[in-house]
């Protein structure tokens, strides 16, 4: 059943392939899972308006717009003024490209490569794209015969659509919020590279000349994520790529990603991924 704050919701698929998911929400919502994940995500917001953070820049999301989320990007949606919204998810991993896209996959993939994570496309490619998208949804709503044909397609069509464009064309520049924002995104950018090397809160704040309350409070703000927990989700995350496609041992991962107790990686791996170290290994490689 629907949360009080959704008025709708439909979906269809599955994570190991593809999947799709339709929300209508009245009320406030903010994600509330830190998120990446190893598959490719496609945000596209029918109605509202939305903040949107995505690997190291906050974004304001517009009616029309769609974002594109790689693989293994921290990413989190968070609520502006207006709390009611509808918007549609999209998921799908390698294997679906390979699949539905053969040669075409990296033409496909192409969206996901841009600069800006939001796509923010001309009057006539945005119908293009809204079409596909409500004809999707209306299919997995009313269920007609051969239903299962059509998200898939759609998808294609989507991404097909939007490269060709991206082509051809410069996407509209979506610029920072504010000043702050800007400086929000640099310091995520110094922790997605420094990550590694010991890091505090107020030594970030001395770099960047910002007090540290004032920091971690715009840090929360901005980007939905605090301060501490965006910097281990960033460790995870690289420990997670090392123990998929390295040799090194659990204990030289969890030094270079930057934890100094090995005990206290093993329990925090563990709290945000629910399987240990060892199990991902196994389990990433089978």
């Amino acid at each position: 059943m629907p949360s009080p704050a959704e008025l709708e919701t439909y979906h269809y698929g599955s994570e190991t392939d593809h999947f799709v998911e339709y929300v209508k929400r009245s009320g406030p919502y903010t994600m509330q899972n830190d998120h990446f994940h190893a598959y490719y995500e496609i945000y596209y917001l029918l109605s509202g308006k939305r903040i949107y953070f995505v690997k190291d820049r906050t974004y304001t999301v517009e009616q029309g717009d769609l974002v594109f989320i790689a693989k293994n990007e921290l990413h989190k949606t968070l609520q502006t003024g207006e709390p009611g919204h509808e918007r549609v998810v999209i998921h799908f991993g390698d294997a679906f490209i390979r699949e539905r896209g053969g040669p075409h996959a990296k033409l496909l993939l192409s969206p996901f490569e841009q600069k800006s994570h939001v796509i923010r496309l001309p009057l006539a490619e945005q119908k293009t794209v809204a079409s596909i998208i409500r004809r999707m949804v209306t299919e997995i709503r009313h269920k007609p015969p051969g239903f299962e044909l059509v998200p898939a397609a759609a998808i294609v069509d989507l991404l097909l659509a939007t490269a060709r464009y991206l082509q051809n064309n410069e996407p509209a520049p979506i610029l920072d919020a504010t000043p702050l924002h800007a400086k929000i995104s640099e310091v995520v950018r110094y922790l997605n590279e420094h990550y590694h090397e010991p890091i505090k809160l107020g030594g970030i704040a001395e770099r960047f000349f910002i007090s540290p309350y004032y920091l971690s409070r715009m840090f929360k703000e901005v980007t939905g994520f605090t301060f501490s927990d965006y910097l281990i989700l960033t460790r995870v995350k690289e420990a997670q790529r090392l123990l998929r496609d390295s040799d090194a041992t659990i204990a030289e991962i969890a030094s270079s990603v930057g934890f100094d107790n090995f005990s206290h990686f093993g329990k925090t791996f563990k709290k945000i991924t629910r399987m240990s170290p060892r199990e991902f290994r196994r389990q990433s490689r089978s």
